[in-house]
């Protein structure tokens, strides 16, 4: 066999679509799994990365993989194509069955209503790929989750606007009439249109739940423009209690499964996604649903659409062990918002004790919003730098992959003022103890 001619990156290129070429532009700037194949370990890899910038519940890990093993029932069905690419009969039933005892919805969820994927990030492709022709836009309050942006654009090639708050609480309900002028501004500038609001709740970066005033507002302006709403509740489960934060008044967690949308919107437009990645720690199995009670033209056209997003087999069959098992899951959600408490008290106390600013008043998701830019700027008075210019933020990003420890870069999620990183602290108390002490000395 003869031998393959190398060809330069700028030939390689010009072999590419144009869709292929804004991937190459978008992978060249992706670092994440390059991080994660260089994670450090007390004795195996103490030179490694240490990560507190992906979202990942590491906590319970034994727990959930000693159940796995033990429950882990494979036959025939699971090597062939089953019940289809839209997730087994069984799944469905499992996950219709978990959301009625857990999210208390307003019209019980029906095995019909669900929709199975590899992942929520196919999820959110999905529903933008069905809902956006290309050109049209999706409205994303800032800060936000940054991998929604290629979930929404890349292969759909939608167009997410970001919504400004300036001074105003982002979950806040005085920060809906922001969305509305988002939305007027987008559509008067370009003549597309503006097809749904894309929330994630509990907030990603944040931390926090949304006020039911606001999400009453929002399915207003939905309902007025004839827009989806698509509630992102990956973290519904993960709500703990704030230990640390007694003076600050917290909002509780409310599906929007559980609403009653009579006079607010039409059922039709409304859809929820949920998955195994984070109130299960289990990224790696790859499961996620779209919940949609009142439009059957998305699963019909999902039959086509599914076969992209078709979950494992041995995905389909762990997952459904797990969420039809009441004495399992009960448990295990005690004990892991138990542990994310105890992990969020230990971090806050690390970073007050070096009097390193965050985001107060969060109890729930993985995740401190932290204002490293600021210490480093007291810990360097005489630097001559521009703290509001981006380049302040890449500079630091810059600093702590160097000293080996990788934060979400926070201009990455849409951060308004420069300095602000994402912290996730669902890790075993020593990895955080090492990553705050790097982070401490990449920056004083």
């Amino acid at each position: 066999m003869g031998s393959i001619t190398p060809i330069s990156k700028s030939k390689a290129s010009n072999s590419l679509s144009n869709r292929g070429q804004k991937a190459l532009d978008l992978g060249s700037k992706r670092i994440t799994w390059d991080i994660i194949s260089d994670m450090w370990h007390p004795e195996q890899n103490p030179d490694g990365h240490l990560s507190v910038g992906m979202a990942e519940n590491t906590l319970l890990y034994s727990t959930l993989i000693e159940y796995i093993q033990a429950n882990l029932k494979i036959t025939a069905h699971h090597l062939s194509y089953n019940n289809g690419s839209m997730g087994s009969n069984a799944l469905r039933r499992a996950v219709s069955h978990f959301l009625n005892r857990h999210f208390h919805p307003f019209c019980a969820v029906e095995p019909a209503h669900v929709l199975i994927t590899n992942g929520c990030s196919s999820a959110i492709e999905h529903l933008s790929w069905t809902f956006l022709n290309p050109g049209e836009a999706i409205l994303l309050g800032k800060p936000y989750y940054a991998t929604f942006i290629a979930d929404i654009c890349v292969r759909p090639e939608a167009v997410v606007v970001p919504v400004e708050m300036g001074a105003v609480d982002p979950l806040s309900p005085e920060a809906v009439d922001l969305y509305e002028k988002a939305a007027s501004e987008f559509e008067q500038r370009t003549g597309q249109r503006v097809r749904a609001i894309m929330l994630c709740n509990p907030h990603n970066p944040l931390g926090r739940c949304y006020a039911r005033a606001t999400v009453d507002g929002l399915m207003r302006v939905c309902q007025s423009r004839q827009m989806h709403l698509i509630s992102d509740e990956i973290y519904a489960l993960s709500v703990w209690e704030n230990r640390v934060d007694a003076d600050v008044s917290f909002e509780p967690f409310e599906s929007l499964l559980a609403r009653d949308t009579t006079g607010l919107i039409d059922p039709h437009l409304v859809h929820v996604l949920w998955g195994m990645s984070k109130d299960f720690g289990a990224n790696g199995l790859r499961v996620g649903a779209v919940i949609s009670q009142r439009n059957a033209e998305l699963h019909i056209a999902q039959k086509c659409l599914s076969l992209y997003s078709f979950v494992s087999g041995l995905s389909d069959q762990v997952t459904t062990a797990i969420l039809q098992d009441d004495t399992f899951t009960d448990a295990y959600i005690r004990a892991n918002v138990h542990k994310l408490a105890e992990s969020h008290a230990f971090l806050v106390g690390l970073l007050r004790r070096h009097r390193i600013d965050y985001s107060r008043g969060c109890n729930a998701g993985f995740f401190l919003w932290v204002n490293i830019g600021k210490k480093y700027l007291e810990a360097h008075p005489d630097l001559q730098v521009d703290a509001q210019s981006l380049k302040f933020t890449d500079m630091l990003f810059q600093r702590l992959l160097d000293i080996k420890v990788y934060v979400a870069h926070g201009t990455a999620y849409g951060s308004e003022n420069p300095g602000w990183f994402r912290l996730v602290f669902a890790h075993p108390l020593p990895w955080l103890e090492e990553a705050m002490t790097r982070i401490l000395r990449a920056i004083l």
